[in-house]
């Protein structure tokens, strides 16, 4: 999981898997969209491979790149655990609330019924 932090740390990593979402990209074409080196761009593609974050495929001379949505595994189950937490502390203050205002309308109905009987 940490090499997969690493790898999202930077922006410019972030933006490559930006744009290998849905389709394969070679090199040159993922090079285009940055005012970096090719160098720099090939460095980052390999730091992204490394995470497991990228799949590299040869086609003829090139390589294409496409995302490896099963590299976020451990970071999405990281977080999800936070996430996790933090909505099972939201759904029991919601339903604390949600008790409180039944048991107050009940308060509310019983002393209305009390005073029409009087």
């Amino acid at each position: 999981m940490d090499a997969t932090l690493a790898a999202l740390a930077e922006p410019n990593r972030r933006e490559i898997l930006r744009l290998v979402r849905h389709e394969g990209f070679p090199a040159g074409r993922i090079a285009s969209h940055f005012s970096v080196s090719r160098p720099a761009i090939s460095q980052h593609l390999r730091v992204l491979r490394d995470a497991g974050l990228l799949a590299e495929r040869r086609e003829g001379t090139r390589r294409l790149y496409r995302l490896r949505p099963e590299g976020f595994a451990d970071v999405s189950a990281f977080v999800g655990g936070f996430w996790d937490t933090g909505l099972a502390r939201l759904k029991a203050e919601a339903e604390r609330q949600e008790l409180a205002r039944q048991a107050k309308e009940s308060r509310t109905q019983s002393s209305t019924a009390e005073g029409a009987t009087e």
